[in-house]
């Protein structure tokens, strides 16, 4: 049989157990797989036996027993565990020979993924992994249900995933706002899948052409809205900084005012923490759109918040498809920088933040999600690689490129001088705000509203200064497109 080495005696590890004892009879895919046994990290289960089996060593044991035993698969039984702990396994594992599976963490199993077979292979989520969102499910329908909700960039990674947790709340309808045809065309067949389909609207819209805005606010009067549309590629934004500035500011600024305008209840900003302390245009451009959200919210009915967070797993453009196109070509990883680090939240995670923290806003703030510790970039690399079965290094090389325009060492969540508030969820916080002079304000969004408001990256920053004193691109300054 196939030697099988469970890590982890709790209660999940018994259950690994009990269903390989209730397999082996009779069905042909458990009979070759036989437990040997299980490590702990817990002194006191050391020698004792759950199921028949005995309890053999902690993780650090692993190396020896896959030896001792002829182990060929190391199941990790441990689904509330914390990515830190997932990511020193994968390290211990490494150079075994062994395969790496896991149980499915708690999110797999609430999203009715799980169905067939519950072990799976090991995957970047579980080395990222965090605890479990948990959100108060009753307050969150009391805003949704029956309601009429709009989300703009519904294509895109956390619009998209908006959309599908929102469904799950039955709103009267919900409207699929994307400038791109081919977005709103996938999500709505995905989601024509689990309801009916004239619960769905959709809407090809750019969110930079008001009369089309002004048409969407006026057909369908939503009650709320979730603004997700936005570029959000640094590097590519530090050469196009009109477009940034144009989609991201001005764009918010008129599904804000139509929200207004027309009774929404709330509207709620997708923000990024790259919008503290900005280096890019595109962290500048967010930082502007959040005052936008903040200077209507003291004037007006409709409740406006902005929702912070960091880097989503598996968006598009972020580093771990990349680092997955790059293994599979057989390497190199390119990593910008040995101490580069990153927070990381996965896209259901995040998307369930927003939606909770709209069930907060009482109007004015900006939300904080508690992502969690951040990773160094080189050890998801190094996991990745050896989850992909290669050794860091030998196989697939790993190398450093270097900071590009733009791009922090570390994010910060927060700005020094805004601090944060609890909230009643222990994952989302309110920063307080940075003032801001709204008359200032007003008078950057006329600039640049012109067309051919600057000649070049020196013309933009000395506008946005007015605003964000002390904003310097960290410029690749030739390469700027006049706008």
């Amino acid at each position: 049989g196939r030697a099988e080495l469970i890590v982890g005696a709790g209660d999940a590890g018994a259950m690994v157990a009990r269903e390989f004892r209730n397999y082996v009879s009779g069905n042909g895919n458990g009979g070759e797989a036989l437990p040997i046994g299980f490590v702990d990290d817990d002194p006191g289960k050391q020698g004792t036996r759950l199921y028949g089996l005995p309890v053999l060593g902690t993780r650090e044991d692993i190396p020896r027993l896959v030896e001792e035993y002829n182990v060929a698969e190391i199941i990790i039984a441990m689904p509330s565990v914390k990515g830190r702990v997932v990511r020193e396994i994968v390290e211990i594992c490494q150079g075994t020979g062994a395969k790496l599976r896991t149980l499915p963490g708690i999110y797999d199993i609430l999203e009715g993924k799980i169905k067939v077979d519950p072990i799976r292979e090991v995957q970047v989520e579980d080395i990222l992994g965090r605890e479990p969102v948990e959100v108060d499910l009753e307050s969150i329908a009391g805003y949704l249900s029956g309601k009429v909700v709009l989300v703009t960039g519904a294509g895109g990674s956390i619009g998209s995933e908006l959309c599908r947790q929102v469904v799950s709340f039955e709103p009267q309808l919900l409207i699929l706002l994307d400038q791109a045809e081919n977005n709103v065309y996938e999500i709505h067949q995905e989601l024509s899948a689990l309801v009916d389909g004239d619960r769905l609207v959709q809407a090809v819209v750019d969110v930079k052409d008001e009369t089309a805005i002004e048409q969407v606010f006026r057909g369908y009067r939503p009650a709320v809205v979730f603004h997700a549309a936005a570029h959000k590629h640094v590097p590519l934004m530090e050469y196009n900084p009109a477009e940034a500035i144009k989609n991201n500011v001005l764009g918010t600024r008129v599904v804000a005012r139509a929200a207004d305008k027309h009774g929404a209840r709330a509207f709620i900003f997708v923000s990024t923490d790259k919008a503290v302390n900005p280096t890019s245009i595109m962290g500048a451009s967010k930082r502007l759109a959040e005052m936008v959200v903040q200077e209507m919210a003291w004037q007006s009915k409709t409740r406006f918040a902005a929702v912070r967070f960091g880097n989503v797993l598996g968006s598009r453009g972020s580093v771990v498809p990349l680092f997955q196109r790059q293994i599979a070509a057989g390497g190199p990883v390119t990593v910008t920088h040995p101490e580069m680090t990153r927070y990381f939240m996965t896209i259901p995670e995040a998307a369930q933040l927003v939606i909770q923290a709209g069930a907060l806003t009482r109007g004015g703030e900006i939300f904080v999600l508690d992502m969690g510790e951040p990773v160094k970039i080189v050890d998801l690399a190094r996991s990745m690689i050896i989850l992909s079965g290669f050794v860091p290094g030998e196989d697939i090389e790993i190398t450093f490129t270097g900071i590009r325009p733009g791009e922090k060492l570390y994010e910060e969540l927060l700005t020094a001088s805004e601090g944060v508030n609890a909230t009643s969820h222990e994952r989302i916080f309110i920063a307080r705000p940075e003032e801001f002079d709204a008359a200032k304000l007003e008078y950057v969004l006329q600039q640049v509203s012109q067309p051919g408001w600057y000649a070049d990256m020196a013309g933009v920053e000395e506008i946005l200064r007015l605003v964000l004193p002390g904003f310097r691109a960290e410029k690749g300054q030739a390469a700027v497109q006049a706008g």
